[in-house]
């Protein structure tokens, strides 16, 4: 079996890959100069593609799928799939039976820290008290709205999606002496660490009671968009929302419509919308309405995963999926083709 490595990898990482599969696999990678390791050029790889029967990757030069005839198992280095989605990658695979596999839950642990920053980071007016700080206010008054945290301990926090990512938040804000409320599609399937489960025909119910919401679903074609004026109107005035999945779940116009408005509390996000040229416009990335500027918004571009550990796990459990392919087992993290998760 050959195993084709679409990024730079290092000597220890194909000495990793080849020593965990079985005797005789071969494991190659581009060579080259580059720019970012994790991307690789099609001139680099396009001699290595077309006899190379698995691929693990972390991006995907245009053209050397289509190049991999011969192709029959994919480990992707993500969670989502949804730039595959894009690409006509899952189209492809069903055509060609190409088995997909990606790592979820390879950065939960990450993602979920994340997300509390975020909600301590809104509920204690982090920006504004740093801010503060460096320039000596003493934000007077005291006790003022504009002014006064708000608090985790006795409050209600809802999580929409309730994976990997999800249940571990839940576990996290269990810390904080939190109420846990937790929205999935098979509302019947238990969940650690949340107080009760509700499916999504409940979810503006749910909203009503939360004073943080917290968005952990992946984004397939029942929840793109999901979330928009009517969800925003049925949440508390006095509750923050927070988004660690996919930008795409949220309609950026009734989020701008919220904050600008006092309808919606504060947001924070590490996602953020992606437009292309020729299916919106303008092209390019980011909010067009530059949500991220608000002041009761705070950010990250992409970087919850960002942490210590995440890499090296991320090409653990990828090559746990060519180990489990090569040995005739059942993939654990098959991503469902039809799903797209």
């Amino acid at each position: 079996m050959k195993v084709l490595c679409l990024w730079y990898a290092t000597d220890d990482e194909i000495n990793y890959i080849k020593t965990a599969l079985p005797r005789g696999t071969e494991v190659v990678a581009p060579q080259g100069g580059y720019f970012s390791r994790f991307d690789c050029a099609y001139l680099d790889v396009k001699h290595l593609a077309p006899d190379a029967d698995a691929i693990i990757a972390f991006s995907v030069p245009e053209g050397v799928l289509e190049l991999a005839e011969h192709l029959k198992m994919f480990s992707w280095l993500h969670s989502g799939v949804d730039d595959l989605r894009q690409m006509g990658t899952l189209s492809l695979f069903k055509q060609r039976g190409v088995k997909l596999a990606n790592v979820r839950g390879a950065n939960a642990v990450a993602v979920a820290e994340q997300a509390m920053m975020f909600v301590l980071a809104l509920a204690k007016k982090t920006i504004l008290k740093h801010k503060a700080s460096q320039e000596r206010d003493r934000l007077f008054p005291l006790y003022a709205d504009e002014h006064r945290s708000a608090m985790l301990s006795g409050r209600t926090l809802g999580v929409v999606g309730l994976g990997n990512i999800g249940t571990r938040i839940a576990k996290h804000a269990k810390g904080f002496d939190m109420h846990l409320l937790g929205i999935r599609r098979n509302k019947g399937r238990p969940a650690e660490y949340v107080d009760s489960v509700h499916g999504m025909d409940e979810l503006h119910s749910v909203l009503a009671k939360c004073d943080y919401v917290v968005l952990a679903a992946p984004n397939t074609r029942e929840t793109s968009q999901f979330f928009g004026k009517a969800e925003l109107e049925a949440m508390k005035r006095s509750a923050f929302l927070i988004n660690v999945s996919r930008a795409m779940l949220i309609q950026e116009k009734p989020l701008y419509e919220a904050l600008t408005s006092d309808r919606l509390r504060g947001y924070a996000a590490d996602v953020w919308w992606t437009y292309e040229h020729g299916k919106t416009f303008p092209a390019g990335a980011g909010s067009r309405l530059n949500i991220h500027k608000l002041p009761n918004v705070i950010g990250s571009n992409d970087q919850s995963a960002n942490a210590d550990d995440v890499l090296q796990r991320n090409i653990e459990w990828g090559t746990r999926s060519l180990v489990e392919f090569a040995t005739g087992k059942p993939l654990t993290r098959e991503v469902d083709l039809e799903l797209g998760y």
